[in-house]
């Protein structure tokens, strides 16, 4: 599979029907490996580095989940398409600097990705739509067990899988949800709720990961702690804060209906005509805009169908996708107008607010 086969075909975050929830987005875990007897990658020489390439490629390639995947060396990507597997979600930003010695394996159906030499040799990664972390853990537990059937883990008996980062010791893992929290930024509660997460040991992140802005009000919530505590306990404990957090959420959405829904109803309204108007969008922007449509299917001023089609755009309306579809190189002023011009058309095709079905 080549990286413009990947591009082009249906994507979990794109184009999958299920698994979609009026509050999570998406569900991922990812564990940290390395090889024993290797240097870590910002330790290793490129000889070294690519070394441990090949022999990861080789072992994760071989994988039957990966078969008809794509499997790349890092250097061998243009910058565009490093960016839009960086906004599908499939690689870190971090992967992306790596000059020499890096690579990437992602399944057909961009459900799983494994990055090779980042910070450790090997970033195992599986996500799906919606809130789905049974179904996460059980295949990326499958995976990791597989891989270690030909990979030689480091692995200490007191400190669990050896990793770069001591923060990541222990399991190694972290699991995390994608969750559209509009109402809770609407009514200025977003800052309690992260100060509430952080105390009980979460990390809460925007669209992109550390160091990215929550926009279209999509905030990343993970665990932190990954030594003295078992996988399964880890999902179960953030799992319940997540929980916690929906309900928060919902509790949020009753109040602006209940107190203000003139309010609420005026910035869905105003949304839905910027979306089928507007000429010049930024992503940012877009985002937002997109975040208001979300919030209506939710209340049921949009049809439900509506929900896959607004996900597909939280991607398609980011820099590199943008970029991609026009098959030319663009200014950041040359994205606003075709980003303008792909949701006008899209919007076009969206059925009219019905403010009277608003759940209540």
């Amino acid at each position: 599979m080549k990286i413009n086969d990947l591009i082009a075909a249906p994507s979990e975050l794109t184009d999958s029907a299920t698994g979609k929830s009026a509050i999570v987005l998406m569900t991922r875990i990812r564990l940290a490996r390395n090889l024993s007897s290797r240097p870590f990658p910002g330790w290793a020489k490129e000889p070294q580095r690519r070394e441990v390439l090949g022999a990861c490629l080789q072992a994760v390639s071989a994988l039957p989940q990966m078969k008809r995947g794509l499997a790349v060396a890092i250097e061998d990507l243009t910058e565009l398409e490093k960016q839009i597997l960086v906004e599908r979600h499939l690689i870190s930003r971090e992967l992306c600097q790596v000059k020499g010695g890096a690579g990437l394996v992602v399944s057909r159906d961009q459900t799983i990705a494994v990055m090779i030499n980042e910070e450790d040799h090997l970033r195992i990664q599986v996500l799906r739509a919606g809130f789905q972390f049974k179904k996460v853990w059980n295949t990326i537990n499958g995976l990791d067990s597989d891989l270690e059937d030909h990979l030689d883990y480091a692995f200490s008996p007191q400190l669990g899988y050896l990793t770069a980062c001591p923060t990541n010791l222990g399991t190694a893992i972290r699991a995390s949800s994608m969750m559209h929290l509009p109402a809770l930024v609407i009514s200025g509660q977003m800052e309690k709720v992260v100060r509430a997460v952080n105390q009980l040991g979460m990390a809460v992140r925007g669209l992109f990961g550390e160091g990215s802005d929550a926009s279209g009000s999509i905030f990343q919530i993970s665990n932190q702690t990954t030594l003295g505590e078992s996988e399964e306990d880890i999902i179960k404990h953030l799992t319940g804060v997540l929980n916690t957090i929906i309900e928060q959420e919902l509790n949020a959405r009753g109040k602006l209906l209940e107190g203000e829904p003139n309010k609420l109803f005026d910035k869905v309204g105003r949304a839905y005509g910027i979306l089928q108007n507007g000429h010049l969008l930024n992503s940012s922007e877009a985002m937002n805009l997109l975040s208001l449509i979300r919030l209506g299917i939710d209340l049921g001023i949009f049809p439900d169908s509506e929900r896959a089609v607004v996900d597909r755009l939280f991607i398609e309306c980011q820099p590199g996708h943008i970029q991609h579809g026009s098959q030319r190189s663009a200014e950041a002023g040359q994205r606003d107008v075709l980003r303008g011009s792909i949701l006008r058309m899209e919007f076009a095709k969206v059925a009219k607010p019905d403010f009277t079905h608003a759940v209540k």
